[in-house]
């Protein structure tokens, strides 16, 4: 997206004043770790464990877990409570498989516990007659701005782009998210239950991602991912270039956005080397003691040191083919992986090379033309990389377009069976699901119905490609957060009490 954005929606849906802020999860997870910032000074954590000391409910009060000496900036999601739930009788698709008709998914105790043909309800277990309908994972955008973009678009909520430097390696986006956003419970109306939150693109290096489930809370760390990684959001072409550009600085051209990258990861080789060594000297002596005076700690420098080490995943902003290429020559100059491309409307011209370094393109399904590196979008993106064998994932960058991802996916899979590529609802799925979960790495946790992953579940009411189809019950870790049938599970946020007439049950559906 532009390093401009203009938010739009005026809320329509919001958190309810039942709903409870939520807690820490202790439920492991198997993605890499976040960088953790346990170098802090103790400082930083009396600061976190301050910031909200809520009264709240729940398994954890948020008091409990920001307790002095804590880890700063932790996870304190925890899953709402729930009941086991067998949906049964509808049209599955797994993201992992074939669909299964006539179908069930049996969730309990905030997993996926079963999916098969014919399953029986155990006892105290609610029962869903999906007849007529179709259940799939929980949708996943890879590249939202809500909470750093939030609704109303005024100036004084732009908080989405440090542009002050072409390099903001050092900020998260965690520290600009509003939870108060009324933008997440429609787009939870929308059936998406994880989104990854980014920086915005006027930077070479603008800053972490975090990763987020669609639950209510107070701050972002009742809603953030227990162990998603960060990812590091790196902008290439004509932002970057514009933004500093016509500040008189560097980088003016695309040959000083690449200088700008390349000394950037010197200077972080540099920095990890140091702490190395410093890790080294410990460890021979045989005491902490004997480290000697430690590095300074740079915090661009430890995000881009976090990439180094694998630990923060990169997410490139990138559009046309030749800059794609370029980027990946300097991941192989400096040692690191590329997670995804995003925008990538050029990729289906590289869909081998993609492929090959086991790269995802997140794209739209047919945004294009609005500036010169987007010209040569086309529709049938999705469908040659599919057919390349590359991971394809539909993102929306839009505050619109994630509350309908799924018609998005569905406008991609057909332009690709119009041009003769055959696509099918089981892999159209997987664009929203299994492959985002891939390109931001949760997907051991999330993105597919199988038993043991997350119970982010969502019932439709009839074909999820179909435009006349709607998300009507949505699960995040088991646990009912909407139902469109039920004003007691069409939440509303804070920001929105007392400026709309009437209650929840005259909430309007998006």
């Amino acid at each position: 997206m532009t390093e401009t954005l203009r938010r739009t929606a005026f809320g329509a849906l919001a958190f309810l004043l039942g709903f409870a802020p939520l807690a820490c999860a202790s439920s492991p997870v198997s993605s890499p770790a976040p960088a953790s910032p346990d170098s802090a000074p103790a400082a930083a954590a009396r600061s976190a464990a301050s910031r909200e000391t809520s009264t709240a409910v729940g398994p954890r009060s948020e008091a409990e877990i920001r307790k002095a000496g804590e880890k700063p900036y932790i996870s304190t999601y925890q899953p709402l409570p729930s009941q086991p739930v067998l949906i049964t009788n509808a049209t599955v698709l797994t993201a992992a498989g074939d669909r299964i008709e006539r179908g069930s998914v049996l969730m309990r105790d905030g997993k996926i516990a079963a999916v098969g043909a014919s399953l029986q309800a155990p006892a105290g277990a609610a029962v869903v007659d999906g007849a007529g309908k179709w259940v799939t994972p929980g949708i996943i955008d890879a590249h939202s701005h809500l909470g750093v973009y939030p609704s109303p678009g005024v100036e004084a909520h732009q908080d989405g782009n440090e542009a002050t430097d072409p390099d903001t390696a050092q900020v998260w986006a965690e520290h600009s998210v509003w939870p108060q956003d009324p933008q997440f419970p429609m787009a939870l109306a929308g059936g998406v239950t994880t989104q990854q939150i980014l920086p915005g693109s006027a930077n070479l290096f603008g800053g972490r991602s975090v990763t987020v489930k669609s639950v209510p809370a107070l701050g972002v760390y009742g809603m953030k991912f227990p162990g998603a990684p960060y990812g590091l959001k790196m902008a290439c072409g004509e932002n970057p270039k514009r933004v500093y550009g016509g500040k008189g600085r560097a980088p003016s051209t695309r040959m000083g956005n690449v200088a700008g990258y390349r000394d950037a990861w010197i200077k972080a080789q540099k920095y990890r080397s140091e702490w190395d060594e410093y890790g080294r000297k410990g460890e021979d002596a045989g005491s902490e003691d004997s480290h000697g005076k430690s590095p300074s700690r740079d915090l661009q420098l430890e995000t881009l040191s976090g990439v180094l080490d694998g630990e923060i995943l990169v997410q490139n902003h990138c559009y046309r083919a030749d800059e794609m290429l370029t980027m990946i020559d300097i991941a192989k100059e400096f040692g690191y992986k590329i997670s995804a491309f995003h925008h990538a409307v050029e990729a289906y011209k590289i869909a081998d090379v993609l492929a090959a370094n086991g790269i995802c393109a997140d794209i739209w399904a047919d945004w294009w033309g609005f500036k010169m590196e987007a010209l040569d979008g086309i529709r049938e993106n999705a469908a040659l990389l599919q057919r390349a064998g590359a991971c394809v994932v539909i993102h929306s960058d839009s505050a619109d377009g994630i509350q309908r991802l799924n018609q998005e996916a569905a406008k991609a899979m057909a332009a690709g069976n119009r041009m003769g590529v055959r696509l099918r609802e089981e892999d159209a799925i997987r664009w929203l699901t299994i492959n985002p979960a891939k390109s931001i790495g949760v997907d051991q946790q999330t993105g597919s119905l199988e038993p043991g992953k997350m119970a982010d579940v969502v019932v439709w009411s009839g074909n999820p490609f179909s435009v006349y189809s709607r998300a009507e019950k949505v699960y995040v870790d088991g646990a009912l957060v909407y139902d469109r049938n039920d004003p007691s599970h069409q939440p509303r946020t804070d920001f929105e009490l007392g400026l709309r007439d009437g209650g929840p049950e005259q909430g309007v559906q998006p």
